[in-house]
């Protein structure tokens, strides 16, 4: 076997380089489109009204179908998702023939060069929706619900309750288990490289093929990989300690 051949990652360092790129750009993506429809969700998990017909409309048009939503995206493998995103929903949306959405050559060049970009970042991003609508709900929950009746008393809409009362008290709660998604986001990038994004997995599992050698690309990305959540780690535990000291003081 050898021992360590750095000649094999110093030859391949460039694809390393490009994998690394492809997951933080799909990280930052997936971060803020899944954080973005997880607050819409955790909303909607919580709307009601007292009474008429946005009591049943809110109950059966919008809270039902979010818990469907939520159950399917956690309930189901990400690994499945991307799959069926990729191979099934995909070809029915942007197909040369025949989509939904794009057709003709369009189509067929957006399928080439972006598909499994941008099936990778719809399936994750979806996937991380489902988990941090349930962090919003928490977190909006926890708030005393005598603080939203003292705001409604002063003459402010639900939303303005929402923006300027519960939701930066419930942020600096959130915190934590938003940044453990995005580290989750980071290390379920992976999973990508199986419908061909040439992201950090799928540039180790290109060099093991030329050398049939594991040791030195898996190593490489695993340490990569390390590196990139000890940098959001340490990102997130600034924003604690920068806007968790209400909390602290309380």
């Amino acid at each position: 076997m050898g021992g360590f051949q750095w000649n094999i990652i110093s030859e391949y360092m460039p694809l390393f380089v490009e994998g690394t790129l492809m997951t933080l750009k799909c990280t930052v993506i997936c971060v803020i489109a899944g954080t973005l429809l997880g607050l819409v969700l955790g909303v909607g998990r919580l709307a009601e009204a007292r009474h008429g017909f946005y009591k049943y409309f809110l109950r059966y048009g919008v809270q039902y179908p979010v818990r469907f939503y939520v159950s399917f995206f956690r309930g189901t493998p990400l690994f499945v998702q991307i799959l069926l995103i990729h191979f099934a929903l995909m070809p029915v949306l942007i197909n040369p023939s025949d989509g939904w959405i794009v057709s003709g050559e369009l189509a067929r060049e957006i399928r080439s060069q972006y598909g499994a970009f941008m099936s990778a970042v719809l399936a994750i991003s979806l996937n991380a929706g489902a988990y941090v609508s349930e962090i919003f709900r928490a977190g909006i929950q926890s708030i005393d619900r005598g603080q939203a009746e003292a705001a409604r008393s002063l003459g402010m809409t639900y939303m303005q309750t929402l923006r300027k009362v519960v939701l930066p008290q419930a942020f600096r709660r959130m915190l934590p288990p938003l940044g453990n998604n995005a580290i989750a986001i980071v290390k379920d990038s992976s999973l990508a490289s199986a419908i061909g994004l040439a992201e950090l997995a799928y540039a180790a599992r290109t060099v093991s093929g030329a050398y049939a050698r594991y040791w030195e690309p898996y190593l490489t990305i695993s340490l990569i990989y390390w590196a990139i959540t000890l940098v959001l780690s340490a990102f997130v535990q600034h924003l604690e300690s920068r806007y968790g000291k209400g909390d602290r003081r309380q």
